[in-house]
Order: structure tokens, then sequence, then C-alpha cells
């Protein structure tokens, strides 16, 4: 992209790149980037959610992420605390994207501990709907007490 402004001579209105390095990228971009949701829509709407915090305040999805900062992300995969890296408007490789940030050891033992409870933890089959079966009903009736 700043190729293209570097041909049509406007590299010197480009805030977010200085001197041909990128300084700045909007927080949807980044997490796109990084893999740390599908779509820049989904990125986005976690950041209305409030789901997204940058340097301890909320995030929106037009917000500056710099190299440095770091980032709350709370997604299906867990509750992440990275720090910024790298930046990147291109999603890639998720070799490329894991070299964007580098998740902070709390965080990290945080996100295996709670993996690990949640794999202990006894499995439930899901209820069934509607009227019990015919052997549904005698194994009620067996755990109850009654023959």
């Amino acid at each position: 992209m700043y190729a293209a402004y570097q041909k049509a001579g406007l590299t010197e209105d480009v805030a977010w790149y200085e001197n041909g390095i990128m300084t700045g990228v909007r927080m949807d971009k980044w997490l796109w980037a990084a893999r740390f949701f599908k779509t820049r829509a989904l990125a986005a709407r976690a950041c209305e959610l409030g789901r997204i915090g940058s340097n301890g305040q909320g995030a929106k999805s037009a917000r500056e992420v710099r190299v440095g900062d770091l980032l709350q992300v709370k997604n299906d995969g867990g509750d992440f605390q990275v720090q910024v890296l790298a930046l990147s408007e291109t999603r890639g490789p998720a070799a490329v994207a894991q070299t964007l940030y580098r998740e902070t050891e709390g965080s990290r033992e945080l996100r295996l501990k709670l993996a690990e409870e949640r794999k202990a933890m006894t499995y439930f089959d899901a209820l069934r709907e509607g009227k019990p079966s015919k052997r549904d009903r005698r194994e009620i009736d067996r755990l109850r007490g009654r023959l």
C-alpha cells in the first residue's frame, strides 16, 4: 500500500508511515492479521463489545496499534495478554502471524491452567429433548430406587 502512495508522491501526507516503516495500524486490521479473529468484521465486533483492551483502556476498532502496545484480547480461544512486536495490514500464514506478538508469561500460564481444568471436568451428555423413552424411564426408576 505504501508503494502506491510513494508512486503518487503522497508519502509526506501518510501519517502511519515514517521513512518507509509502518508506525501504526487499525486495531481490527492488526487483530485480523495476527489471526486472533477469522474476519475483520469479527475483530471490529469484539472491539465494539469491549473484549479488546489496549494499555489498560477499552479499544475501538479504528484505534492505532503501535509496536510495544500491551493488548488484552478475549475470544473463543481464551483470554490473551500480548505485547505487539510488529505491525501488519495483511493476513499471512500462521507462522508469520505469531511473530507479530508475544504473549505474556502470566497470560500463557493462566490459559494453560484453565485448559487443564476443562479437561479434568467430567463430560455430561446433553439432555434429550421431549419425553423419556421406555429405556430412559426404566433407568430413571432404577436410579430412584423403584424397581
